[in-house]
Order: C-alpha cells, then structure tokens, then sequence
C-alpha cells in the first residue's frame, strides 16, 4: 500500500498517537463486554513471493500459496477482487482452501465500480461482484467499499445513494479518503451518522502520511483497521501497543468484530510485525489467535529489538 506513505526520515517527526476516544463510541458498543467477540488478523494478499522460505515452505508455487496462509492467519483483506470480478466456481476453489477453519474472506470491491466514473447506474456490474463473491459461503466476511482519494464530499449524494442500494443482508465497510471527509465537522458527522444508520461500518487506515484517516470512530459494533507499517521501524512497535490497548477498551466495552489487517509498504515484513501483534493481543486480551510461524531463523533483527520471539 502507497497511500500515506513518506520517505523514513520523517518517520521520527510523526505524531502517531491515536486520537482520543470519540464520545459516540461509548452508545455504538453498550459498554459490556460481548459475549463471544470474534477477532480476525491478516494481510491484503496471499500471492507474496517474499514469504517463501519465510513462511511458505521452500519452493511452494504460487497455486498453492493460499493453502499454506490460511495456516498463519485467519482473515485475508482480499485485494484480488478490486482488480478483477470472479466467478463463483474461482471463488469457491478458494473457499475451499480454508473448509474447516475459522477464516473470513473480505472482499474489496471491484474497481469498475468504485473508481471508474459515477457510481450511478453500476447496478448490474455490482450484482455481477456479488453473484461471485456469495460463493464464499460461510466464509464470506464484511465486504470493504473504498472511494478513491479524489472522491470528495461534494459527491456525498452520490454515495449515500449508493450505500442505500446495497443488500442489507451483507455486512460493509467504507473506506474514504479525500481530507474533507474528515476536516469539516459537519460533513465528518453525516458521514458518520449516515454509515450507522444504513448497519455499515468506517475503515479506519493508520498510515504514516495521513494521520486524519485513523479517525477512531466506530459506527457499529464491530471494527475494520487497515494497518499501514514501515519495514520494522521502531514506531511500527509503539504504535502496536496504542492499538492493542485500543482494541482492549473496545473489546472490554461491548466489541463484537474486530478486522486488523496489517500493510506494509514492502510486504516482506509483514509476517514479522503480524507476530508481534498476535502475541500482544493474545497476551492482553486472553484470545487464543494464530500467528505465522517461521521455517527458517529470519527474525533476528527483530529478536533483538523486542525479545519476545521464542
């Protein structure tokens, strides 16, 4: 992911403290902690040539790359269909890789909708995403809807309008970008307001360089975190903990999901962070998550960071 970044040597002059509790949060989540709070951790893609030999075995192709990630994680923000809609028959192959596993499918959806042109009159192309992405079955998790950074509030009938068509019977997310999303008040409430009318939740993105998309506000229950790291630097570590701590509150105070997929600008790191992350949450919050396991001694640098790798 690209969006939010900037060069390393500004990474110290960051303000990465995540942005007070938003009053409304206190009403959206009931203040008891839920019963039986699902939490699921991943990354953006499986297809990551970098992780073979990392946490893929040695020479594993690329067929057979998802076989071995639902082993370390249990969520996939699912990119792939951003770029292409698939078929149930391709979806439901992939499904098939996690038969048996508590492992949730989030689907982005597809480009032709989201960036290209209005969003207006894209009824059937939007039935031909969903008709493909049913196919996951129990395994089918929130469905991620992101705007792109040039779609302003100026459009915002626009867009209500096409949330409101959206099935009920399927859970979304929202991701926006444009800064006057967050910077003025009134539309920053609409927005908000408008998202927990229709059941739908808020992606929040904390990435370097756009600190006003970790906006903190929770519109229902449940929660969609796009984690943007930088290749091990030491604030990935800090900001771990303010989010593991975060995610703590919201999980004591009545959280029923929680989506935490972890970016980096160089994937190849990911695995390594995403370990950390586990062990903390696990630690803190009594779950009992996967984490990736590492074939070969990689983490050394990391070792001697944290020391908190077996």
């Amino acid at each position: 992911m690209e969006f939010g970044r900037v060069p390393e040597e500004e990474l110290n002059s960051i303000d990465f403290s995540l942005p007070k509790e938003p009053a409304a949060n206190k009403a959206v989540l009931g203040g008891k902690q839920y019963s039986k709070p699902k939490v699921y951790i991943g990354c953006a893609k499986w297809g990551r040539t970098e992780w073979v030999g990392k946490i893929y075995p040695p020479k594993t192709k690329e067929k057979d790359f998802l076989d071995h990630y639902v082993q370390h994680y249990n969520s996939i923000e699912l990119n792939a269909t951003h770029y292409k809609i698939y078929g149930a028959a391709g979806i439901g192959k992939w499904a098939a890789k996690a038969a048996g596993k508590d492992f949730t499918f989030c689907p982005k959806m597809y480009q032709g909708v989201t960036h290209r042109g209005s969003l207006k009159g894209k009824d059937f192309i939007t039935s031909e995403f969903f008709r493909g992405i049913v196919a996951f079955e129990e395994h089918l998790g929130p469905i991620f809807v992101q705007v792109s950074d040039a779609f302003s509030p100026k459009r915002k009938e626009e867009l209500f309008a096409y949330l409101r068509s959206l099935p009920t019977d399927l859970q979304f997310f929202l991701e926006v970008r444009h800064p006057d999303w967050f910077a003025k008040p009134d539309i920053r409430a609409e927005l908000f307001d408008t998202l927990g009318s229709l059941n739908m939740g808020a992606v929040i993105t904390d990435t370097a360089g756009r600190r006003d998309c970790a906006h903190m506000q929770l519109t229902i229950p449940k929660a969609f975190i796009r984690y943007v790291g930088n290749s091990l630097h030491p604030s990935d570590y800090s900001r771990t903990d303010a989010w593991v701590n975060r995610m703590q509150h919201w999980l004591d105070k009545g959280l029923q999901e929680l989506y935490f997929f972890m970016h980096m600008h160089d994937e190849t790191y990911s695995p390594e962070l995403t370990v950390y992350l586990v062990d903390q949450l696990n630690a803190s919050c009594g779950l009992n998550l996967i984490k990736p396991r590492f074939i070969e001694s990689g983490t050394a640098g990391v070792q001697q960071q944290k020391g908190l790798f077996d």
